[in-house]
């Protein structure tokens, strides 16, 4: 793929300090001692921490992470250093440096970020001691720390990103737009699917949000269930946001093209959300699952440090996971036609696309995206198969009742959202164009549009919220 830049650079010359030849020997000594004892040391406050109970408080728990985040931030830079330093080879590739950058950026900000938590805490544990347990609880702390990592990802992230539109590198390729061939819809059919598909939008977004809205406001749906559920609801908003707006404007304006830029900034959110669904639907399959095999130990397993731990992990995988496709995307040139078979930019149409060498694009989508999907799907049949064999230990028409009222809609939502994507991923190569897009349909824009109904209405506390707050809003007219 080529950006405007034409450079051909492919490494970098790191000058180094200015240390005279004579002294890079004991210089050397000197910096590794220096990053081993970071190293150990930090590795030793790490260690103390998790083995002494007495260490398991908010101030100790931020600072194992400070020490974390230290002992990463100090090997991004300095074990290159010392090998320039050894070796007296100064360079590093594009690659090293772009990925160098991207982890300096994320572990500097860390550290800043980590620094001004633990500074809350004190100012907790000074200002208002009597209500230190209260305020800083264990939910607080790991929020805290989840989300200082989530920011620094997306701060890295986009520095990286950016960078990498100004660093001119070796790919040649000139293409500098793709054309996205949408749906196949006659021309007279246009203003008819226009509007079919900017309701079934609008209510994707509205539905999603009610459900939002509502698990927010309404105390009785304070609970583990709704909360992976108002996540749910927040990933299908931002996935159908991805895609179908862009689909819409092409089918009103006609205008089929989409800008280098804009088609991987699509496909690295389309990447990130899909998966975040499959994972939320997993996490949601677990949660079913304590619920009925392990009633009574329900609410010690599903504690709210958990399942916001559990919601965290999975943003984190998925972030990781959509960064790493991009990356190797990135990489290749295209040279040839432009024309993307679908109404988004997919990832494998655009590998098929490549007139470089995309072996390692393909081997990583086969292996890594093959494990995910695999953990997040097994997690799901595993979580249904214990549940089987609970209800069917003492079969009774309650036991059945109860189970399917509680997993109804959860497996529901897991049938039509793998059923379709197994069909465009699963299906044979001799599938016509046309079947494929209609399945990406399926998923991309049915499928969040039904999750809303299917969960209000075939669950008895969403409809009550949902009546509570419609009489809220009535008594204030």
């Amino acid at each position: 793929m080529r950006w405007e830049n034409q450079s051909s650079m492919s490494e970098f010359i790191l000058l180094g300090l200015p240390i005279h030849r004579g002294q890079q020997g004991l210089f050397f000594i000197l910096f590794l001692g220096m990053y081993l004892t970071t190293v150990l040391g930090n590795l030793l406050i790490i260690l103390l921490i998790r083995l002494d109970s007495r260490l398991h408080t908010p101030m100790y728990f931020f600072l194992s992470h400070l020490a974390f985040s230290d002992v990463s931030f100090s090997s991004v830079t300095v074990p290159k250093m010392l090998t320039n330093m050894h070796t007296q080879q100064l360079s590093i590739s594009y690659r090293g440096c772009i990925s160098q950058v991207y982890f300096f950026v994320f572990f500097a900000s860390l550290d800043s970020f980590l620094l001004a938590v633990m500074a809350f805490d004190r100012y907790v544990a000074i200002c208002q001691p009597l209500h230190y347990t209260t305020i800083m609880r264990q939910e607080l702390c790991v929020s805290l720390v989840a989300g200082s990592w989530f920011v620094c990802l997306i701060h890295s992230l986009l520095h990286t990103l950016l960078l990498i539109q100004l660093m001119r590198w070796e790919n040649q390729s000139s293409v500098s737009e793709f054309l996205l061939l949408g749906l196949p819809i006659h021309p007279e059919q246009q203003g008819l699917f226009f509007a079919l598909f900017l309701g079934m939008y609008l209510t994707t977004v509205l539905g999603n949000l009610l459900i939002i809205l509502l698990i927010r406001l309404d105390s009785r749906l304070h609970t583990p269930m709704y909360f992976f559920l108002s996540h749910l609801a927040f990933s299908d908003v931002s996935f159908s946001s991805v895609t179908v707006p862009k689909m819409l404007i092409n089918m009103h304006t006609q205008k089929l093209s989409i800008s280098y830029r804009g088609c991987i900034s699509q496909m690295y959110f389309f990447l990130f959300f899909a998966c975040l669904d499959t994972f939320l639907l997993a996490v949601m399959a677990f949660d079913r699952y304590v619920a009925i095999c392990q009633p009574l130990h329900y609410t010690t397993i599903m504690r709210q440090e958990l399942c916001v731990s559990l919601v965290a992990g999975s943003w984190f995988v998925c972030l990781i996971h959509s960064l790493l496709h991009t990356l190797l995307l990135i990489q290749v040139s295209f040279c040839g036609d432009s024309n993307i078979p679908n109404f988004f930019c997919d990832l494998s149409a655009l590998v098929k696309m490549s007139c470089s060498d995309v072996s390692l694009n393909e081997l990583v989508i086969f292996t890594e995206t093959g494990l995910l999907f695999t953990l997040s799907l097994g997690g799901i049949l595993g979580s249904y198969v214990r549940i089987g064999r609970t209800v069917l230990r003492v079969p009774s028409t309650k036991s059945l009742f109860k189970a399917f009222s509680t997993c109804g809609s959860h497996l529901l939502v897991v049938s039509l959202y793998y059923g379709t994507a197994a069909g465009v991923y699963f299906s044979s190569s001799s599938t016509s164009r046309e079947k494929d897009t209609i399945a990406s349909v399926m998923y991309m824009v049915v499928t969040p549009m039904l999750n809303p109904f299917i969960y209000s209405l075939r669950n008895r506390d969403i409809k009550q919220a949902l009546e509570t707050f419609v009489n809220k809003v009535n008594f204030f007219k």
